[in-house]
């Protein structure tokens, strides 16, 4: 499968997870568990826009080292991308019952929002037509 092919499925994948995030919380459903989907989004962006550049990374969750090796292979990242970093904690920390932090709705506001923006962040550098695949 073409370079190409593959970052356009971590893309669509990507979308998933946010329009996940997006669905109207049920009772049941705890906010860190939507956060989760919107880090998920992000990260998965991230991979699609290194493996679109073809660049090696390891598979972690950690955002903030993406963004690293990203920046490490001349792919510049804007300031308010790399703000975001704090996204990371979602993917692991409030995922299980530890005694962490609540996660509050405005936590969650915000996560979909940094997560949104990256994803559509992500869409603009890549090829305009492999947009269409989307």
């Amino acid at each position: 499968m073409a370079r190409e092919d593959i970052a356009i499925n971590w893309l669509k994948r990507a979308k998933s997870n946010l329009i996940r995030a997006k669905i109207e919380k049920l009772p049941d459903v705890y906010w860190e568990d939507l956060c989760y989907d919107a880090q998920q989004a992000y990260e998965k962006s991230l991979k699609a826009l290194l493996i679109f550049n073809e660049i090696k990374f390891r598979f972690v969750h950690d955002i903030g080292e993406l963004i690293n090796t990203l920046e490490k292979n001349q792919v510049s990242v804007p300031a308010e991308i790399k703000e975001s970093v704090i996204l990371s904690e979602y993917a692991v920390e409030t995922r299980y019952p530890f005694p962490s932090q609540p996660v509050s709705e405005d936590d969650y506001v915000e996560a979909v929002t940094i997560s949104e923006k990256v994803y559509n962040w992500v869409v603009d550098q890549i090829d305009p037509q492999l947009k269409l695949k989307l």
